[in-house]
């Protein structure tokens, strides 16, 4: 079983406006506390934990200070997702590993516990958590994928990916670009019959934009 989490805290947060104009965007609070303390309150449990960091990196590496968590900075590029998950493996291992974005809350039983619990990695290259359009909070666009009766995803849909998987990493080893993201290994897994999703039962919020913030508030307040 994985026993290694990536939490994706690098980006620019561009779409956070003036609110990340001085600090990145998984130190921004929602409900008093980070976006990327409540993220890693949903690791607990898992053995190595690493967060990777570009923009405004010591931010992210003072914030972490002190705690069991290793801070992978991507310099002078940022790397994407699936760069940025290649160059933090030598802290991760090389076995399969949870990755988790930082620009959600969650409403619901846990949902790395719920992706260990069906992973099979006899047919599984990644499993991703999903959630439908109608609960995901603050989604702004379309689904991203649809599940099939064989748990198998095909890209477009009503499911919005949640920004939570486990994934293996063999396949960044084949990637020749430095930066590149996830959504490469995805669609080589998708074509072989080994990209698999599982819905997820409770909510979710987008906090990738400052609308996000408020949205996620009232629903922990609801909690």
């Amino acid at each position: 079983m994985p026993d290694a989490v990536m939490l994706f805290a690098a980006g620019f947060g561009t779409r956070m406006g003036a609110l990340t104009k001085d600090r990145p965007k998984p130190l921004i609070k929602v409900a008093g506390r980070t976006l990327l303390d409540h993220a890693l309150d949903l690791t607990s449990g898992i053995g190595a934990k690493v967060v990777n960091a570009h923009y405004h990196a010591d931010q992210i590496r003072a914030h972490l200070a002190g705690r069991n968590i290793e801070v992978s900075v991507e310099a002078p590029d940022i790397l994407d997702t699936g760069g940025g998950l290649r160059h933090a493996l030598p802290l991760l291992g090389s076995g399969p590993v949870f990755t988790l974005n930082t620009d959600a809350v969650w409403s619901g039983p846990n949902p790395l516990q719920l992706l260990r619990a069906a992973w099979a990695p006899d047919r599984m290259d990644a499993l991703l958590l999903c959630v439908p359009v109608a609960r995901a909070i603050g989604r702004l666009g379309a689904g991203d994928f649809s599940l099939q009766d064989d748990g198998q995803l095909s890209r477009k849909g009503e499911l919005v990916y949640s920004g939570a998987q486990i994934v293996k990493t063999d396949l960044l080893h084949d990637v020749s670009e430095p930066a590149f993201s996830l959504n490469l290994l995805w669609n080589r897994m998708a074509e072989a019959g080994r990209l698999h999703g599982l819905p997820y039962p409770g909510q979710w919020c987008d906090v990738g934009h400052p609308e996000g913030i408020t949205l996620a508030e009232e629903l922990l307040a609801n909690v």
